[in-house]
């Protein structure tokens, strides 16, 4: 293998000559090599174009030269269709804020523009990282505005995906509106219901979600481009602050605007502290439905066996025709991993000192992996169970039956005590509710009828009464 030598202020290193990558990307990888994973693509993209927002903006004020700037241009977007993602070998986690991954990031744009000007890389006379590709910029500014490009990018499939879900919550609460069952709670018995009403109490939380993360968004829109290092804007000039605002906005297509107190934006990371705890409440939503599922599909005969769940894979190397509820099962580790990145988020974003975080790397990394996480686990959850989950109706009225529960509906008509002693007798003496009630004669037959329809008992009101 063939190197080139780079310099820096630490002295000098070999890189592989056919690297995009410069010295203090190959110092880095050095440093941080904890595992193999590096840092993520969304984020990589995200810096990639404000550095092509950043040269737009040079060359309308005349900052840069055409020829220069148009090399830069061209790199970018040759990286944003995808190519040379391997020259991103930064480690996600990392100190310095970010600073290595953005380095890394000008290197390879470097190196390549200079390629498309007829040199070979590391001839930095032709293209600089520093002085041009990272001209009038900060890591302190461009880390913490391609997170949040990144993740606006990030929050609306996962938008989208809730809905979804939502949508098939909606069309199985309607599907399953006439099957009653037995409602549960502390997990002992407790009253009739419809299984539609618990569809229906599914898809309204998962609603509160989406319009949570939907919104969330407006708080993402602010950025610090042109502040550099400390909010300030040291080095960078007053038109290039505003032009390059306007560039990210017409790249991106989202509605981004530059923060009236740029310091603000540079040093404090509640914002993402904010989107990270609505993403924490909807996976502890899909938890509570995925684990309601696995409880009411279990068995399906030596447990509830309530509801049928599409069957997607063997789920036994010895116990033949065994079938486990694996999506649920994708989906609560899912929902449990957001939560504890949730806390990770918390704790860097708490820890950052004086007019910089040091942390954001794993806030960066912690977020973006709950985003992608969370928008795949929605899908597959309503592809591959909601969308096909059955209900075993004979089950859900076997249970209700051998319950006790609408001994509730008698507390107007005998009391809550006389109430209590029918449904102890009825489980002594394994008889049901009505046929105590028939045989000891406490009620006419026709009231008793009446009063414990259990289709009655799932409606607001007082059954027997007429309101």
């Amino acid at each position: 293998m063939n190197f080139r030598l780079e310099k820096d202020l630490l002295g000098e290193d070999e890189i592989p000559e056919s690297a995009y990558y410069g010295i203090n990307a190959k110092r880095a990888e050095a440093n941080f090599n904890i595992n193999d994973k590096k840092v993520n693509i969304n984020l990589i993209y995200a810096i990639v174009t404000i550095k092509k927002a950043a040269a737009i903006a040079h060359k309308k004020l005349k900052e840069l030269p055409n020829k220069k700037a148009d090399a830069i241009i061209k790199a970018c977007d040759e990286i944003l269709e995808g190519n040379l993602e391997n020259e991103f070998i930064t480690n996600f986690l990392q100190g310095g804020a970010g600073t290595s991954t953005n380095m890394n990031v000008n290197e390879v744009i470097a190196n390549r523009a200079i390629e498309l000007l007829g040199g070979e890389k590391g001839d930095y006379s032709i293209v600089r990282p520093i002085e041009d590709v990272n001209m009038s910029q900060s890591t302190n500014d461009v880390y913490p505005t391609a997170l949040r490009i990144a993740s606006i990018k990030l929050l609306r499939p996962l938008a989208d995906a809730l809905s979804k879900l939502q949508e098939s919550l909606q069309i199985k609460e309607d599907k399953f509106s006439d099957i009653i069952t037995l409602g549960r709670t502390e997990l002992m018995d407790a009253l009739p219901m419809m299984v539609g009403q618990q569809f229906g109490a599914y898809a309204k939380a998962i609603s509160r979600d989406r319009w949570r993360i939907y919104k969330v968004e407006e708080r993402l829109r602010e950025i610090n481009l042109g502040g550099t290092a400390m909010g300030t804007g040291l080095n960078a000039s007053e038109k290039y602050i505003f032009t390059v605002t306007d560039v990210i906005q017409d790249l991106t297509g989202l509605g981004l605007s530059r923060s009236d107190y740029m310091m603000d934006v540079t040093q404090n990371m509640d914002v993402f502290v904010e989107v990270s705890g609505l993403l924490k409440s909807a996976a502890v939503n899909l938890m509570k439905i995925s684990n309601d599922l696995r409880l009411l599909a279990s068995g399906p005969n030596g447990g509830f066996g309530e509801y049928k769940l599409q069957e997607v894979q063997a789920g036994s190397s010895i116990m033949p025709g065994k079938v486990n509820p694996v999506i649920c099962e994708m989906t609560a580790q899912v929902s449990m991993r957001v939560i504890a990145n949730d806390t990770a988020i918390t704790l860097a974003a708490s820890q950052g000192q004086l007019q910089l975080n040091a942390f954001s790397p794993l806030i960066c990394e912690s977020l973006l992996e709950s985003l992608e996480l969370l928008t795949n686990a929605v899908r597959i959850f309503e592809d591959k169970c909601i969308s096909s989950i059955n209900v075993n109706e004979e089950k859900c009225k076997k249970n209700l039956e051998s319950s006790t529960s609408v001994v509730t509906a008698l507390v107007h008509h005998i009391g809550y005590k006389k109430a209590s002693e029918i449904a102890q007798k009825s489980i002594k003496e394994n008889k049901t509710i009505k046929e105590i009630l028939i045989s000891e004669n406490i009620l006419p037959r026709e009231i008793i009828e009446e009063i414990l329809n259990p289709y009655e008992i799932t409606k607001p009101g007082i059954p027997g009464v007429k309101n």
